[in-house]
């Protein structure tokens, strides 16, 4: 599949392939997701009759196989096609801990411990535990790293952990109703399509994804199982999906070329969030994203609880992001100028940036438009952000480029790929 996707010319330029490297391999299948990794590490089948804290300590010592055989693969010392598949494996261990998890929920930073299993008391995020998936497609929208030229296999769910004011899908983000009940096989059918369509990765998001985090986790599950000997009865569920896929009436053509690494279907995990999760959640996602796409939009607590009615923002993102750098995981950070918020968010954040990753791209992206309680024109406009009714000022953007210029980051290519190209 590298063909379109490998000949764009942002991949030329090493200071983007260079730090999307195993992204990269895997989009264009020289390379194995880690899920397929995930099938070659035996766990112990006797911790399935432990609790959720035996899961998690036979996970650390799985996590240790795991990174030790990716290593391998990445070095081609290795090839997963000469070794035999195992079970009970790491993607079985991930699914019983995140099934316990849902027991007392800890997926994000709110730690809110309900048992979305019983239902009844809801947490932040006001889900129990099913799944509800408002549309999936091909996006146009995202960074060409990620459209590439088929687009990214975007999973947009429902229902947010955060509150923001200006959610330009708020649509989504605050009605826990919106879209479809999806099953974890039928997330897994959304993926298989958009990567025989072509699209480069399957792409997490929302709302927020790590409050389904269960059934993301059970879908990947699901698609490791997917292999060319099954493509007929695959193809025959795909009817199930059928009213959720945006994409329609206009029908992409399928091509396995397009999805397998050997017989196994193959497709890069991307987990674009805005990365309010809790630890564990994190340690979870590690074994099975290939590339991340954090969202670092507050640069104070006091901005993030008010526009966003969220505590602890900048130590819980903060953390997490330079969590996965420390992993060396291929990451593009994005960070939204907002209204009358440079010297507050946005210069702290590049200031962050620049001091602990400076080599890492980030999207600087302008396109904030008054949405939701800061839409004037909106029945759910809110006098009290009257100072985010408006689009940010040229001098705001020039401001925000110009303080990013001067501690050297790595922004351009990213930012102004559309002008490049």
């Amino acid at each position: 599949m590298k063909g379109e996707f490998g000949s764009l010319w942002v991949w030329r330029d090493s200071r983007v392939k260079d730090r999307l490297s195993w992204y990269y391999s895997v989009a264009t299948n020289s390379m194995p997701a880690k899920y397929l990794i995930c099938k070659r590490v035996p766990v112990d089948p006797s911790v399935f009759s432990m609790d959720i804290d035996g899961l998690w300590k036979e996970y650390e010592h799985s996590l240790t196989r795991f990174l030790a055989l990716w290593d391998d693969v990445r070095r081609g010392r290795v090839k997963i096609s000469d070794m035999q598949v195992v079970e009970p494996n790491i993607l079985d261990l991930l699914l019983a801990i995140v099934k316990g998890s849902l027991r007392a929920c800890n997926f994000c930073r709110w730690q809110c411990r309900v048992d979305r299993l019983s239902g009844g008391k809801l947490g932040a995020c006001k889900l129990e535990a099913e799944s509800r998936v408002s549309t999936f497609f091909h996006h146009q929208g995202e960074e060409m790293v990620f459209r590439g030229s088929k687009g990214s296999g975007t999973i947009f769910f429902t229902s947010c952990n955060m509150r923001c004011a200006f959610c330009q899908n708020s649509d989504i983000s605050t009605d826990r109703f919106n879209g479809s009940i999806a099953t974890p096989y039928m997330i897994a059918l959304m993926a298989y399509k958009l990567r025989l369509e072509g699209c480069h990765n399957i792409n997490w998001v929302g709302g927020e994804p790590t409050i389904h985090l269960h059934s993301i986790v059970e879908a990947i599950r699901e698609m490791s199982r997917f292999s060319i000997k099954r493509a007929s009865g695959i193809g025959k569920d795909l009817f199930m999906i059928k009213p959720m896929n945006a994409d329609m009436p206009y029908e992409y053509s399928m091509n396995a070329s397009n999805a397998y690494h050997g017989d196994e279907f193959n497709a890069p995990q991307l987990w674009n969030s805005n990365f309010f999760m809790s630890r564990e959640a994190l340690n979870i996602l590690r074994c099975i994203m290939d590339v991340w796409l954090p969202d670092l939009k507050f640069g104070s607590n006091r901005c993030a609880l008010r526009l966003a009615r969220t505590p602890w923002y900048w130590e819980t993102v903060t953390s997490n992001i330079k969590q996965i750098h420390e992993w060396h995981e291929d990451t593009v950070i994005r960070h939204l100028i907002m209204p009358g918020h440079v010297e507050c968010c946005t210069k702290p954040v590049l200031e962050w940036v620049a001091g602990n990753m400076p080599e890492v791209l980030i999207n600087i992206m302008d396109q904030y438009r008054p949405e939701n309680y800061c839409d004037p024109c909106s029945p759910n406009y809110d006098p009290a952000y009257r100072d985010m009714a408006r689009f940010p000022s040229d001098e705001e953007i020039y401001e925000a480029y110009r303080y990013a210029r001067s501690l050297n980051l790595n922004f351009e290519i990213i930012t102004f790929e559309k002008r490049i190209s």
